[in-house]
Order: structure tokens, then C-alpha cells, then sequence
């Protein structure tokens, strides 16, 4: 199955981001998904060719992996954003677990932004691991 290019143009527009910005973040999107669809192909056939101890069939997993990240979280990216920002309920199981973790929502918020303003290629997420029960801002 082929993964489709989803339109996210609706975003254009956004307070805080320049249309170019986003007009790039598709483009970059568009070329995961291209990407991500080339290497499924290619891959499927050198599964079925049963060549799975090649370098080849290791390092085009590799990628593969990396555009399917750049593809999904890209989505994921644009499916968060609103033109009409919702503010988080402080009384929100959210909202505890962000400022029992950090002290304080504020100083969450700090830290996840200084995230998005480092240099490279890279996300800002924040992740809940259920095994620690614990919340980490990751680039």
C-alpha cells in the first residue's frame, strides 16, 4: 500500500510561522512520503529475492526508518497545530504530570521551546514513558 501525501495547506496562515516556513515543512513532508513509498517497493523485493544478509538490504532499512520517522511525525506535527490555539486545562492529568516533572508548567514550556531552537536536523517531543511513568522533552 502506497502511503498518501496528505494536504495540510489549511495551515497556511498560522500566528508564529511565516507561510514560507510551513510551505517548506511540506515540501520536506511530501519528499519523506515519496521517499518512505521508493524504499517499501524496493524493499518488498529484495525480501522476496531473500537477500536479506546483503549490506544493501541493512542500510536501506536504515533509511527506510528515518523517512517513515520524517513522514509520521511530520503528520503528527501538522494534525497538532491550530490556527485557534487550545490552552491546556490545568486540572488536566496532563498538565499534573508536566508540573510534577519539571516544578512547574512555565518551566516544562522553557525547556520543550529551547528544544525546537537548537541547531540541526532533529524534533522536539516530549515523551511519556509508561515503564518509568515519566515524562522527557528529547531533540
Amino acid at each position: 500500500m502506497k502511503y498518501e501525501i496528505k494536504n495540510y495547506e489549511h495551515l497556511l496562515g498560522l500566528a508564529g510561522f511565516s507561510d514560507q516556513l510551513m510551505k517548506n515543512h511540506f515540501t520536506l513532508y511530501s519528499g519523506y512520503v515519496a521517499k518512505f513509498n521508493k524504499l517499501d517497493e524496493i524493499l518488498v523485493k529484495i525480501e522476496k529475492s531473500n537477500l536479506y544478509d546483503t549490506s544493501e538490504y541493512a542500510e536501506l532499512n536504515r533509511r527506510f526508518g528515518w523517512e517513515f520517522n520524517g513522514m509520521r511525525l511530520h503528520e503528527y506535527y501538522f494534525k497538532n497545530m491550530m490556527k485557534e490555539p487550545a490552552v491546556i486545562a490545568k486540572n488536566s492529568a496532563l498538565f499534573e504530570k508536566i508540573s510534577k516533572e519539571w516544578g512547574s508548567y512555565e518551566e516544562w514550556e522553557k525547556d520543550f521551546k529551547s528544544m525546537g531552537m537548537m541547531r540541526g536536523i532533529g524534533w522536539g517531543i516530549l515523551y511519556y514513558d509508561i515503564i518509568a511513568n515519566r515524562l522527557f522533552n528529547v531533540w
